[in-house]
């Protein structure tokens, strides 16, 4: 996973050599951190289920994890918090008002922790979620001061306030709105600021890509803090907002309750032919990680595309429903990445993994499909043809150009409208790249509409083509 370090701050308490590690999923576009407090000691912030990734990055340093804090609880991924307790014994602290049900030391705003050679001031930062705090961490005097703030505010954006409930809504986003202006009015400009949420987390609206900046940037340049009238404010910026992945509605609750750690859920076992079917016919979903071009030459009938790529989890999570048994297609994929991705999202039913892949499926003279995938002339033939394009980016995506007489529907809402397809007629699936519409593709053929086709490259080819 990638990482970036800040180094060298010599002066912080007693650390000769302080580091702040991010650890960053590309995908869910959050980052959690691990910062050496004193000589031997570490805490992380905000930390995912993968807790191998901080327990490996702590003993390359000769580091003790002794405290975890969660800025809030979080709607898109599993905490790796109590996982981090248990195998290390470090202190776990979160919001008194969270409403976890297991045991932590509750935080209160205004109050003072004193970690290691450093301070950690919490204050108050509602509105992403109702309990969320920040962290602001000081050393010496002149130390500049790191802001830990979760969603509270990031690079060009802020985190969104419409996860709770409906009519919580508005009420949090006033409270997002005075955070931005009030919350960290007396950090100086040169603050640096740490956000967990970012740019590419449908967790977030807005944002500008930055891992890390400062206030001064965001106070100079986020159009969420240069918004100064509350009213303009809670009637603009919650429209702006992405959609939500359904996996995020039942995430907040696995992590009040406390999710059970990654190394008790068993691994898929591997399945010869035979079996691996009769898993399927139980009632088990296959999930085909495969890249979209091996997909779409030969695939298990039913089977749903979901490349195992960044965002695999944000789609698996949006795409099947919780619970679900899952057996695998591979084509080389890590097992142990694909396990780690499922499990961030909630995923625990891991049914098994087809033994030798689609060639031992075909070898076992069992049935597959497949779907053909074409070059923009070809696309265009098929429209001409009678095909429906149907194109399954995000709407912000489809502003920028979509095919003429296209449907629009988003990959996450395809399963619920579905029915909007008019029967019997040709359906050409397309998005930004391809990816997403071989999902779109797989879906549809599950539901036995089509035939279907699929555009190479998605709308970019289409474009540089010059089809529009």
């Amino acid at each position: 996973m990638p990482t970036w370090v800040i180094r060298g701050r010599a002066t912080i308490g007693g650390v000769k050599s302080a580091e702040i590690i991010s650890l960053r999923h590309e995908g869910l576009g959050n980052s959690s951190y691990i910062v050496g407090i004193a000589e031997g000691q570490a805490l992380v912030v905000d930390p995912d289920r993968r807790v191998h990734r901080y327990l490996d990055a702590a003993t390359t340093r000769g580091w003790d994890i002794v405290s975890v804090l969660d800025t809030h609880v979080h709607a898109d991924f599993v905490t790796g918090s109590l996982e981090l307790r248990e195998r290390t014994g470090a202190t776990l602290h979160l919001p008194k008002v969270a409403g976890v049900g297991f045991p932590h030391r509750a935080l209160t705003p205004g109050e003072r922790l004193e970690l290691g050679d450093v301070e950690f001031e919490v204050i108050a930062a509602p509105g992403h979620a109702p309990e969320h705090v920040a962290y602001v961490m000081r050393g010496a005097p002149t130390e500049t001061p790191h802001l830990f703030s979760g969603g509270a505010l990031i690079a060009g954006g802020a985190a969104r306030t419409d996860l709770i409930a409906p009519e919580r809504t508005e009420p949090l986003t006033r409270a997002q709105f005075h955070t931005l202006h009030e919350a960290f009015a007396d950090l100086p400009d040169a603050t640096t600021l740490l956000p967990t949420h970012g740019s590419g987390s449908f967790c977030v609206a807005g944002g500008a890509g930055a891992l890390a900046t400062t206030l001064g940037a965001e106070r100079a340049t986020n159009p969420l803090v240069a918004e100064d009238d509350e009213e303009a404010f809670v009637t603009w910026w919650p429209a702006t907002f992405p959609g939500i992945p359904t996996y995020f509605e039942r995430m907040r609750a696995v992590n009040v309750s406390g999710p059970r750690p990654l190394g008790d859920i068993p691994l898929p076992p591997a399945l010869a032919p035979d079996a691996f079917e009769s898993a399927r016919a139980s009632g088990a979903l296959v999930i085909d990680v495969r890249d979209p071009m091996a997909y779409a030459t030969s695939h298990v009938i039913g089977s749903l595309s979901i490349h195992l790529r960044d965002v695999f989890a944000t789609w698996l999570g949006w795409l099947v429903p919780a619970d679900t048994p899952l057996l695998f297609v591979a084509g080389g994929e890590s097992m142990g990445r694909i396990v780690d991705e499922a499990s961030l999202v909630g995923y625990e039913r891991f049914a098994g993994v087809l033994d030798g892949g689609i060639a031992a499926w075909a070898s076992a003279g069992l049935p597959l499909a497949s779907i053909q995938v074409l070059n923009p002339e070809e696309a265009r033939r098929a429209l001409l043809d009678g095909a429906l394009p149907l194109d399954v980016r995000e709407p912000d995506e489809v502003e920028d150009g979509a095919i003429a007489g296209a449907i629009c529907i988003p990959l996450g809402s395809l399963e619920d409208e579905i029915g909007d397809l008019p029967p019997g007629r040709p359906v050409l699936t397309y998005c930004g790249a391809g990816e997403r519409s071989t999902s779109a593709a797989s879906i549809l053929e599950r539901h036995g509409i089509g035939p279907v086709v699929n555009l190479a490259g998605g709308y970019g080819v289409w474009r540089a083509a010059g089809r529009d």
